[in-house]
């Protein structure tokens, strides 16, 4: 049975991997690291990227803690144990350049005991604009990765991510998703705990792999003011989903984690604008009218 800590040692070599690509990917800017201890147990690496070629702001954060379940938890989980562990790598990446997405990773092991452990996590786009064939091959890529394991995993987690990344007061997707999956154990997905961390370590690695390939599709591009505003517009809607539902960002905040390192995921500078109305038949228009749930983007 593969332990936490293998799992947590894994999970800090892609952290690493990933670190790598991303300041090849940027060119200019590179990663600070602040190692920090979390009151109660455990700890972790934060490393921000910032006012890069590419990367306005971004966070590839490892921790692993531990320690006395809380209250809240215990009820969220239904559960009666009093410790935890929980490990992961979490990612978010805002770009300067509005045709060029946002990006979002997790891969995360949690633990109570033997009997009671499981995985979650999953990478989803979030484009300023909509790009079809971006949105094809991203999806594609997710698909080949969960086609390894399962031919269930695409379809239930691709649906998973649509519901999750789902803005309720505003009626739309936060991007155009990708795949989530939370508690997943073996009973769940059918195949072994160790399969289940081979699957999550193979979309880590991915991970480096998709964004290159979208950062340089769209990195030459240039853009107006107009499409900087809608870029700032769309990060409002990034923050109101991470501030309002992200259910990491609420376990972080409950398990008295680091707020630096929580809030990680925002972006430098978002912007609201009051009653925002697109033009009819404007590339802004056509992006809302695709963030919508059940989009089938592997199979267009």
């Amino acid at each position: 049975m593969i332990t936490k800590e293998e799992i947590a040692e894994k999970y800090k070599i892609i952290q690493d991997e990933i670190c790598q690509a991303l300041e090849k990917l940027d060119g200019v800017s590179v990663f600070v690291e602040e190692n920090w201890q979390r009151e109660g147990g455990g700890g972790g690496r934060t490393r921000v990227i910032q006012h890069g070629d590419i990367l306005e702001k971004g966070g590839v954060n490892f921790s692993a803690v531990h320690g006395q379940l809380p209250a809240p938890i215990k009820k969220a989980f239904g559960v009666d144990e009093e410790q935890f562990f929980a490990t992961g790598v979490s990612i978010v990446i805002h770009p300067n350049n509005p045709w060029v997405p946002i990006i979002h990773m997790n891969i995360r092991y949690f633990e109570l005991n033997d009997e009671i452990r499981w995985f979650g996590g999953g990478i989803d786009l979030t484009p300023h604009y909509v790009i079809d064939e971006d949105a094809r091959y991203f999806h594609s890529e997710l698909k080949r990765v969960c086609d390894q394991y399962s031919p269930n995993f695409y379809t239930e987690f691709k649906t998973w991510a649509d519901n999750y990344f789902y803005i309720k007061h505003r009626e739309e997707t936060r991007g155009i998703g990708g795949i989530f999956y939370d508690k997943l154990n073996a009973q769940k997905a059918g195949i072994s705990m160790e399969e289940i961390f081979n699957f999550s370590c193979d979309l880590g690695r991915l991970f480096p792999k998709v964004y290159t390939e979208l950062v340089n599709r769209n990195r030459g591009k240039s853009y107006t003011e107009a499409e900087k505003n809608w870029q700032l517009l769309r990060r409002g809607r990034y923050v109101e989903f991470n501030l309002v539902y992200d259910a990491g960002t609420k376990f972080g905040l409950e398990t008295n984690g680091r707020i630096e390192s929580i809030l990680m995921s925002l972006p430098e500078q978002a912007n609201w604008f009051y009653n925002f109305q697109t033009a009819a038949g404007s590339k802004e228009e056509q992006t809302l009218s695709l963030l919508k749930k059940g989009v089938n983007w592997a199979q267009q």
